[in-house]
């Protein structure tokens, strides 16, 4: 039985800080934080139902602080016992916070000192920063966070944030210490970027959108949520009357010394997802891989007199001798490049390449597109910069990338963020963290190479495969295959599977 005909999801808006407040100035402060305030009970309601103990809510001194007391007033009315802290007491109020407070206190509320000590909860709501924190929360906001995290963790007690869990910030996903833990996000306008990448998975957990009637902001976000929506129009069946060189002739370069298996992985990746010729050129020779034959290995120099579609380069490459000789002729190549792991690695370690790298930016021009897929320290390698850095500002740092390069650039990591040198960019919610052990990237550089050869286009391509990849991996796991102990050769065969019934249009 064929499977049943489903649509890939939409691809989620997303929204910066700046862009947020651009859209709060455009309506009622009034009515947006009473519609926060609705949604916020109603949520809260379903999480707390037939838990006799009170809810906790901690309020800060801005709009997210009016929104959790505005919310505090509902749970109140709707007969529930609340506890409220409120940290805005004696400092300047917005009109919208100072009403909130007003009418709590009519209400018949009172806000308390502290928290009660020896006291269970049946849920705690988290109105402390909102998206408003670009920094460590410190003095009584740090202690009160701190708490919160330690009475969720002894009383298995749920935690709501508000927007964005205080500490985390909302444009980049960098948690401060101390952060809230939030089992539950409850997002106001728009989802932001910082809950889906970096730090932001570990601490947003479950995210809903309220967009409290606000204007459709999906025409023009500042960046998208990456989904199957985002490159459905290049899944296409296979013509009956088509052969094997229809699907490209892929060039793979790496493989020195005890590392063979990395442009073997990556090699495997590109047959599995349907490309036509695989040439794996391997700096240390090796005539066969005796568990995929179908692949063709050859010296790492041959790879120069092939005809190829699409040349990936990295994988186990190295950074000394040959690598080093090889790669200058590699940029020069009239096909499509994807650059990964030591080609990246020796485009700013050897003086000569980092001439030679400028190359890279005129290639688009030429009709030959350049894709990079670094990690956090290559990426900040390329931008003489620090992981630190790169990590603290995911979305930039890929932008820049792709901006300085003429590139698609794909930032690995926990929320991959795929950035288009005409600066679109999305993130990518597939994934787990079975992944972050050896190959993964290899795979993907496959993954990549086998959809450039078939026809697609650099953009679709890069997001196609980042999120195969990572929704493999998801089916491994809910599989019970992992997330420990997960592998990348696992993650090929599950991810033709996936990539077979998205060509059937079957998104489930």
């Amino acid at each position: 039985m064929s499977p049943a005909l489903s649509t890939p999801p939409p691809c989620l808006p997303l929204l910066c800080r700046e862009a947020i407040r651009r859209v709060e100035t455009e309506h009622p402060g009034g009515v947006l934080m009473a519609r926060a305030a609705e949604e916020t009970a109603t949520w809260a309601q379903t999480l707390c139902r037939e838990n006799p103990h009170p809810i906790l809510v901690l309020a800060g001194m801005g709009n997210n602080g009016g929104d959790a007391i505005c919310a505090a007033t509902l749970l109140r009315q709707a007969g529930l016992s609340v506890i409220t802290l409120f940290l805005g007491r004696g400092h300047a109020l917005s009109p919208e916070a100072d009403t909130a407070c007003q009418q709590f206190i009519a209400s018949g509320g009172k806000f308390s000192a502290e928290i009660p000590g020896n006291t269970c909860f049946s849920l705690i709501i988290d109105g402390l920063f909102g998206i408003g924190l670009t920094r460590s929360p410190q003095g009584q906001y740090a202690y009160l966070i701190e708490t919160a995290n330690r009475i969720s963790r002894e009383q298995n007690c749920p935690i709501l944030a508000l927007d964005c869990p205080s500490g985390l910030e909302a444009d980049s996903g960098f948690a401060h210490s101390p952060t809230i833990v939030a089992t539950h996000t409850l997002t106001f306008i728009a989802a932001k970027p910082g809950l889906y990448t970096g730090d932001g998975p570990d601490y947003s957990s479950e995210i809903r959108v309220a967009a409290l009637g606000v204007k459709d902001i999906s025409a023009n976000p500042d960046g998208r949520l990456l989904s199957a929506e985002a490159f459905a129009q290049c899944l296409q069946p296979r013509r009956a009357n088509s052969h094997k060189g229809n699907y490209g002739n892929i060039g793979i370069l790496g493989g020195a010394t005890a590392m063979q298996g990395a442009v073997l992985l990556a090699g495997r990746a590109a047959l599995k997802l349907g490309a036509g010729k695989i040439y794996v050129g391997m700096l240390d020779a090796k005539s066969v891989d005796f568990g995929q034959p179908e692949l063709m290995l050859r010296q790492a120099a041959r790879i120069f007199d092939t005809p190829l579609t699409v040349l990936a380069c990295g994988p186990g490459m190295g950074q000394v001798g040959q690598a080093r000789e090889i790669l200058p002729r590699v940029l020069t190549m009239p096909t499509s490049l994807v650059l990964d792991a030591d080609a990246l690695n020796l485009l700013v370690s050897v003086p000569s390449l980092v001439t030679m790298s400028a190359q890279i930016q005129t290639r688009r021009n030429q009709g030959f597109p350049t894709i990079l897929t670094p990690h956090p320290a290559e990426a900040a390698r390329l931008l003489a910069s620090t992981s630190t850095a790169v990590q603290q500002n995911r979305i930039e740092s890929a932008l820049e990338l792709a901006r300085r390069f003429q590139a698609w650039v794909a930032l690995k990591g926990c929320g991959t963020v795929v950035a288009c040198p005409d600066g679109h960019w999305w993130i990518n919610p597939s994934g787990n963290p079975g992944m972050a052990g050896p190959g993964f990237g290899d795979v993907l550089l496959g993954f990549i190479a086998a959809l450039l050869g078939q026809g697609w286009p650099p953009g679709e391509a890069l997001l196609a495969a980042v999120h195969l990849h990572g929704r493999a991996a998801d089916d491994l796991v809910a599989a019970q295959v992992g997330p420990v102990g997960l592998t990348a050769g696992e993650v090929v065969d599950a991810a033709r599977f996936r990539f077979n019934r998205w060509l059937c249009r079957d998104f489930s």
